[in-house]
């Protein structure tokens, strides 16, 4: 029996506006000093579209906590459909807006949209709908994973050509998590683990500037001034700030421009230096809760749609989580994605805020444990 009226998980809720809160501090400070030169000639250049874009994002997450995602189940093969269409036309030559050498986004007016996190999201509703539709046929291989696999791989194909393995990895570690927490039999689920790692592997040796990426990544004092400037000034940034920092708005690696990316996929290393080890402690003790209070949810969903949209949708803000934090931190290989809620970058916060607010709306239907 579902409870219609029942209040959604606060805790969840606050924790997300604390991260959101940190977040557009902490972009305004990583990018004051840059953005004061050209082209942008305003110290508050990415403060003001972070705050826009958050704006846009609660809008978006209030929406969907009053929206019954029961509702999403008629959309999601239009929603597929659609993601699919844009991720193609980002590749079209006039209409894909290339930047750093990636031709990840679509203009809309003086915005950029990036139709890889739509597509994250659209993938998560229609594999969990799908797998909820017809559980039994999670045990057979080629009539329960294997569709879900085919429209994956051409998701994932389209992501890759933009080029993007970060996101790439992301989708397909979120919909694996799908299949486990449907079901899936564990020798199908160790087949795909085997079959992603070594995807991952071929994607790193064809292309010559992943393969650097890695190799900076095994020993970056080799090339300390080419392909481990990355790394090197990301670690010196996390050391520097000790245990307390060196105060909001001091960093030195992020002011003097040492430190690259620095408000977007290298932002945790700004919270290192400026607040310090137990300031990064505390945003990931915040990640920690996220994602506890989202799998309580997933668990005590009342129905299997509920419960497998709330594992996609948390577990794939959980990976996306582990890769920016151990890119930063030099456990994993350098690639380019942003730390949710926190990091610069609008059309990644709008469609995570809205995966909360379904979130959101999933907690007012759970059972009370």
């Amino acid at each position: 029996m579902r409870h219609i009226k029942q209040s959604p998980d606060f805790i969840l809720f606050l924790t997300v506006l604390i991260l959101l809160s940190i977040g557009i501090v902490m972009v305004f400070s990583a990018s004051c000093y840059y953005a004061m030169f050209p082209p942008f000639n305003n110290p508050y250049y990415f403060f003001t579209r972070q705050l826009i874009y958050a704006g846009i994002g609660l809008f978006a997450l209030f929406f969907f906590w009053h929206y019954d995602y029961q509702h999403l189940k008629k959309w999601a093969g239009c929603l597929l459909i659609t993601a699919l269409i844009l991720l193609t036309a980002v590749l079209i030559p006039g209409l894909g807006v290339e930047k750093l050498g990636a031709q990840r986004w679509l203009k809309i007016g003086s915005l950029s949209f990036q139709p890889s996190e739509l597509a994250k999201l659209c993938l998560v509703i229609f594999t969990a709908y799908g797998l909820s539709r017809y559980p039994e046929k999670v045990f057979n291989f080629w009539r329960g994973i294997f569709p879900y696999l085919l429209i994956l791989g051409l998701a994932a194909g389209l992501i890759l050509k933009q080029p993007d393995l970060g996101t790439t990895v992301t989708l397909a570690g979120t919909i694996f998590i799908i299949l486990f927490v449907a079901g899936a039999r564990i020798k199908h689920l160790a087949a795909l683990a085997t079959l992603g790692i070594g995807a991952v592997a071929l994607a790193i040796w064809q292309e010559p500037y992943r393969l650097k990426r890695f190799l900076a990544f095994l020993n970056p004092e080799k090339d300390p001034a080419g392909s481990g400037w990355h790394i090197l000034n990301s670690l010196l940034s996390l050391g520097s700030g000790g245990l307390l920092g060196t105060g909001l708005g001091q960093g030195r690696h992020s002011k003097f421009l040492y430190l690259p990316i620095r408000e977007a996929d290298f932002i945790f290393a700004v919270i290192g230096e400026e607040l310090g080890f137990i300031g990064a402690c505390l945003v990931i003790i915040l990640f920690l809760i996220f994602i506890w209070r989202g799998f309580r949810i997933a668990i005590t969903s009342p129905d299997p749609f509920g419960s497998l949209l709330a594992a996609g949708i948390v577990g794939g803000i959980a990976i996306q989580t582990i890769i920016n934090i151990g890119v930063v931190t030099s456990t994993l290989p350098i690639t380019g994605i942003t730390l949710p809620f926190i990091s610069f970058g609008g059309t990644s916060l709008v469609f995570t805020l809205a995966g909360v607010g379904i979130l959101l709306n999933i907690s007012r239907h759970t059972r009370r444990v």
